[in-house]
């Protein structure tokens, strides 16, 4: 099973990552992979539209005879970052609810089955 990973989470993750440091788009695309499955086709249009939103800016820098483009967050994306980051914490503290509430409000009959 996989759980999809929404536009504006996929958003924050490259944000995150480009306000620990510059990488460019191979890199990016390994990082993120580490935690999520996503196609490099689908991490290049990403980068596209959050450089067009100004949350990231590019510059190439050589490597072994060529250009590796690098991605850097902006000003205004570590503005975005931050929203994006309140915005998970609520989130995730409403799922925690759910998945781990409170001893208060765990089930008291355990031990027992509602199988219907």
């Amino acid at each position: 099973m996989s759980i999809q990973v929404s536009t504006e989470l996929l958003d924050g993750m490259v944000l995150a990552l480009l306000d620990r440091e510059d990488l460019y788009g191979y890199a990016l695309t390994q990082h993120i992979q580490s935690s999520i499955t996503v196609s490099e086709s689908t991490m290049y249009p990403v980068l596209r539209r959050l450089k067009k939103e100004a949350w990231l800016t590019t510059y190439d820098q050589p490597f072994q005879g060529r250009n590796r483009r690098y991605y850097k967050i902006t000003t205004t994306g570590k503005k975005r970052l931050k929203e994006i980051l309140h915005e998970w914490d609520a989130y995730k503290d409403s799922l925690d609810g759910i998945f781990n509430p409170p001893a208060h409000m765990q089930n008291k009959t355990e031990g027992t089955t509602d199988d219907n």
